[in-house]
């Protein structure tokens, strides 16, 4: 995809997903604890599984950072504008 094609996906999702290089996007979200944190990540891998398109994640203290892109083709996909709003929505 192209940024063209990319910007009106991107304008679909929540303002805090940030695109990256026009190669991936990504996202933080901030939580109270690392449980919560956990919990998120393990709700999220579940969808991820369910679309069988899977993000990657970074998991710390309060912390979880999302980057999504579709790793087959090494780039974006409309795919992954699905999965990011899906996420938003835990």
């Amino acid at each position: 995809m192209n940024l063209q094609q990319i910007k009106p996906l991107l304008a679909q999702i929540n303002e805090d997903w940030k695109l990256v290089e026009v190669h991936h996007i990504e996202r933080e979200f901030l939580f109270e604890d690392f449980v919560s944190a956990l919990q998120f990540v393990n709700s999220a891998g579940e969808i991820c599984e369910q679309e069988n398109h899977h993000a990657d994640f970074q998991l710390s203290w309060g912390r979880v950072g999302v980057s999504i892109w579709t790793h087959k083709i090494d780039g974006l996909a409309e795919a992954d504008f699905i999965l990011a709003a899906k996420i938003d929505k835990i």
